[in-house]
């Protein structure tokens, strides 16, 4: 499983919508729940398939965190690297459109989309059925296309 932790941490990045610090932590957090559970990963059928979906129950619970949502003041700035490891093909307006997604539509649009998976695999990924797989890409891809779609010119108060 070490040998795949970069494989994992993109995956967590793009989870994220480019969170480079939390991708990190849900990796740590998805590879200790893997190590306690291993017997239970060997047994299983899809190892590719449970390691995925212990990434995204992760990532759920951590959203689900109470201290997720409350802001944390700190004395300094924490320094910043010029590139999101992990996100560097994401453009700027994308990883900014999947923000504004919630996790599971992100989940969704991530695993149908840029890894591929068909719906069964997603579905099993986040642990629903394939018609929420459906519905939750359905409208993430709604609210991408509202927020990637090009102004016009008049709407931006800017004149030809």
């Amino acid at each position: 499983m070490l040998a795949r932790r970069a494989e994992l941490v993109r995956t967590a990045t793009l989870l994220t919508a480019g969170d480079a610090h939390l991708a990190e932590d849900l990796v740590q957090s998805t590879l200790t729940k893997l190590y306690v559970s291993w017997s239970s990963v060997r047994r299983a059928d899809n190892p590719d398939a449970y390691v995925r979906r212990t990434l995204v129950n992760a990532l759920i619970d951590e959203r689900r965190r109470l201290w997720w949502r409350r802001e944390r003041p700190v004395a300094e700035l924490p320094d910043r690297t010029a590139a999101d490891p992990g996100s560097e093909h994401l453009g700027d307006d994308l990883r900014a459109a999947l923000q504004k997604l919630g996790p599971r539509m992100r989940a969704a649009v991530v695993f149908r989309y840029l890894y591929d998976l068909d719906i069964a695999e997603t579905a099993d990924a986040l642990g629903c059925s394939q018609g929420t797989v459906k519905s939750q890409t359905a409208r993430a891809l709604d609210r991408l296309r509202t927020v990637l779609e090009p102004k016009p010119f008049l709407a931006q108060g800017v004149t030809p």
